[in-house]
């Protein structure tokens, strides 16, 4: 799956697009330069699954929780993690393994412990205001 993002105002679009897309995959794993809008992206497909509580980036907290008509969310950004084993520490194969909505951010930082079967989305910026979304079952 491959799309351009033009507008902010077209994220629902690509986010209904990219649940069709994943069809039963829960985790989704996003790669993409910081500011390429991973977290924009991520807040418009949790509205999409139906969280009406506010998404923001879990940069400190590692994992932040919300629940949806889906069931549990579980959205990460790994950015801060010096290791690993921080991962470990956090119970990670609680949530990853759990059958719910895992979002990562930063998985470049636990490369050993993704697990099988996941959709690889990569943001890339093509201008100021436009992003190329690719997405890969891998």
């Amino acid at each position: 799956m491959k799309q351009l993002i033009s507008a902010i105002d077209e994220l629902p679009r690509v986010a209904e697009q990219l649940l069709s897309f994943a069809n039963e995959e829960r985790v989704f794993i996003f790669y993409g330069e910081m500011g390429a809008g991973k977290t924009t992206f991520i807040k418009a497909l949790c509205k999409r699954l139906g969280v009406t509580d506010t998404v923001s980036s879990p940069t400190f907290s590692i994992v932040n929780e919300y629940e949806s008509p889906a069931g549990s969310i579980y959205h990460f950004d790994f950015y801060r993690l010096k290791n690993q084993s921080e991962a470990f520490d956090l119970g990670y194969e609680d949530y990853l393994y759990s059958g719910q909505y895992c979002l990562i951010e930063w998985p470049e930082k636990i490369p050993d412990l993704i697990p099988p079967r996941v959709v690889k989305v990569e943001l890339e910026v093509t201008d100021d205001d436009k992003r190329t979304l690719t997405a890969e079952i891998i």
